[in-house]
């Protein structure tokens, strides 16, 4: 209540509310003002860009005015100097702050000299015509540069603006931000996922293209895990809240795309120190144009060298290679994110053009990580159906996978009143008396240690071999499925140029060696722990060339300092653990292998798009600058030099964005 009447009269004034401590309030205090922020920001782009066109309109009518209507010299020079002023103030004004910062050679320095200089010549109409296309096309850049980062907020836009908290019977509206892990939160039709969770009430439709980029709606069930973000399509579904808002899903991905762009690829830092070193030459340049030819050639006016020194630098303002190059990253980040795929900087983005060497675990990247039994094989008078019950009675304890996929295939209820003296044996197997009988089921460790005569198998996958009293009773097969979408990842990747895949694992070499073959995979190392698999990737970088770059691409918490150490870490977002998702450079958040080739290709198109851009300005500006020195290029060419290439330029990397087809 006081809180209410507070903000209603004071709304700038933080109100702690008893029970929540000062840094849970900053903290819900800073979510508020992000989003008011948010709203502000907008608004304020939408006033901005209306004035922003009409001055420019006001300038063109006062230009367009004095152009063609004949007036005395003073009235006509009045018009087109307001009209100047008017278009050109601000480029004027940031040239001359900035020239106090010491920071002299920057195209608003470029552009003030330029528009000066045809003022001092008598260039009046092309003096204010430079100022206003410049402006004009500056206008336009920026919608362009804006509807981008539009369409990636857009489509990052999953930041949850409440929870329905439960609360005994009844429904409370809370900010994320309070919720606890263990709390249930109800998710109606319609509504994000606030927060990451597990379904214990309802069944549903959710959409997860926010996260994904996959269309399809995946359908969730009591017991599903469902990820902030999401969206409920259907039906009403209780959550129980397994992560805090600030360790969420959504809270995490927010946080990477919004930092990505502070990681700057190579070709952004060339080109910021290229523009740095470029701008002082041509000014000097300028100035050498303006008063050598005129000095040394007999009958050369210095108006006429001053007028095309004036032009070269107009034409030589490197706005198009700044602009465009920055925006393409930032574009192919967005798409890659469109896609499912978070790159967490341009720096990764560009390094994908290199891969060579693409490293990629096992359990859980290529194959499902769900074990299933495959086989079961009795003797001794036991049938198939009494294995399996034994087997489930004497695992029924257990928390490993092996274990798990054992109760699941006995598909029954497990009577824990039959089980007496239960006891799991570390690196072995489990012990137990189930109904009067003493069962073992484990490896040939646990065989060996129990003095049990048992037959040695050629088997697929990982043999569970069971004793009751002392006698062999038979052997159950439990394999990991391979991932639909593994093979076509590999395919696609030796299509992209990378030159060798190798698998590392922690699981036994026959199955490894068969998951290899079926893949295709060039080289794999079994039977390894994790400081073993960063033993094998350091290794393997020492056998790629220098440009070359090495991918390792894992899922689990034990995957996290491979990830780390190789050139680009790639982790299985969906199902990944947190270590090894903080740990990776880019996260595919499907889950699906393929989606490295996505990225590579995604990586490819954006470098091609910013070189295209590099190439046309270059080339151009290079042409033009020519021609304006010669005395062929007039101050409306020099305009297209400049302004019509920067615009060009920010429209073709623009299309980085659109990753549909890739």
């Amino acid at each position: 209540m006081t809180k209410d009447i507070v903000n209603k009269h004071e709304p700038h004034v933080k109100v702690i509310e008893k029970g929540m401590d000062k840094k849970e309030a900053s903290k819900k205090n800073d979510t508020n003002k992000q989003n008011q922020e948010k709203t502000r920001d907008h608004n304020h782009d939408v006033d901005n860009n209306k004035k922003e066109l009409t001055r420019l309109i006001v300038a063109a009518v006062i230009f367009g005015f004095a152009v063609i209507t004949d007036f005395s010299f003073w009235i006509e020079f009045s018009l087109f100097f307001i009209s100047y002023l008017i278009s050109g103030g601000k480029v004027l004004l940031r040239a001359a702050k900035n020239i106090l910062r010491g920071q002299v050679f920057d195209e608003n320095f470029l552009m003030s000299i330029a528009t000066i200089g045809a003022f001092a010549i008598g260039e009046f109409p092309e003096g204010v015509a430079v100022m206003l296309f410049y402006e004009t096309g500056e206008f336009m850049q920026g919608l362009a540069v804006n509807r981008s980062r539009k369409s990636i907020a857009e489509l990052m836009d999953i930041r949850p603006d409440y929870a329905n908290l439960k609360i005994g019977d009844k429904i409370k509206k809370v900010s994320p931000e309070e919720v606890e892990i263990g709390d249930y939160i109800i998710v109606k039709p319609g509504e994000k996922f606030p927060l990451d969770g597990e379904v214990s009430e309802g069944e549903s439709m959710v959409n997860t293209s926010a996260l994904t980029g996959e269309s399809v709606p995946r359908e969730v069930e009591v017991g599903s895990e469902v990820l902030g973000g999401f969206i409920n399509k259907n039906g009403l579904l209780t959550i129980k809240v397994s992560k805090k808002y600030g360790e969420s899903t959504v809270s995490k991905i927010l946080d990477l795309v919004q930092n990505a762009s502070s990681k700057k690829a190579p070709t952004e830092n060339f080109i910021t120190k290229f523009a740095r070193y470029y701008t002082p030459v041509v000014v000097f340049a300028a100035i050498a144009l303006a008063f050598v030819p005129p000095l040394v050639i007999e009958g050369a006016a210095f108006s006429e060298w001053i007028y095309r020194a004036l032009i070269f630098l107009v034409i030589s303002c490197p706005c198009a290679s700044v602009i465009s190059i920055p925006l393409g990253f930032f574009g192919g980040i967005g798409g890659a994110s469109r896609n499912g795929i978070l790159v967490k900087g341009g720096n990764y983005l560009e390094a994908l053009n290199n891969v060579e060497t693409v490293v990629m675990d096992k359990t859980g990247t290529l194959t499902k990580g769900v074990f299933k039994v495959t086989k079961v094989i009795s003797s001794n008078g036991f049938s198939k159906e009494e294995l399996i019950e034994y087997a489930a009675y004497t695992e029924s304890y257990s928390n490993h996978p092996i274990a798990i996929s054992i109760l699941k295939a006995y598909e029954n209820e497990v009577d824990k009143s039959q089980i007496e003296d239960y006891n799991e044996i570390s690196g072995h197997g489990t012990k137990a008396i189930v109904k009067g009988k003493e069962v073992l089921a484990g490896n040939v460790k646990l065989m060996e240690k129990e003095n049990i005569q048992y037959n040695q198998f050629d088997e697929e996958g990982t043999i569970v071999h069971l004793a009751i009293d002392g006698k062999y009773v038979g052997y159950i097969v439990i394999s990991d499925e391979i991932k639909e979408d593994a093979r076509k990842a590999i395919k696609g990747l030796k299509e992209v140029g990378v030159k060798q895949i190798v698998m590392l694992t922690g699981d036994n070499r026959r199955v490894a060696k068969k998951v290899a073959e079926t893949l295709g995979i060039d080289k794999v190392f079994s039977e390894l722990l994790p400081q073993h698999k960063v033993e094998k990737v350091e290794m393997l970088e020492k056998e790629k060339s220098k440009k070359g770059k090495l991918i390792f691409v894992g899922d689990g918490i034990n995957d996290a300092p491979v990830l780390a150490r190789s050139d680009i870490g790639v982790a299985m977002g969906g199902l990944g653990s947190d270590a090894a998702i903080e740990a990776a450079d880019v996260v595919i958040m499907t889950d699906e292998p393929s989606k490295l080739v996505s990225a590579i290709k995604i990586a490819n198109r954006t470098k091609r798009i910013v070189m295209q851009n590099i190439i046309f300005a270059l080339a151009v500006k290079g042409g033009f600058l020519t021609l304006g020195a010669l005395g062929y290029a007039t101050m409306w060419e020099a305009v297209f030099a400049d302004v019509g290439v920067a615009l060009i330029a920010v429209l073709n990397a623009m299309r980085v964005m659109k990753v549909k087809n890739i």
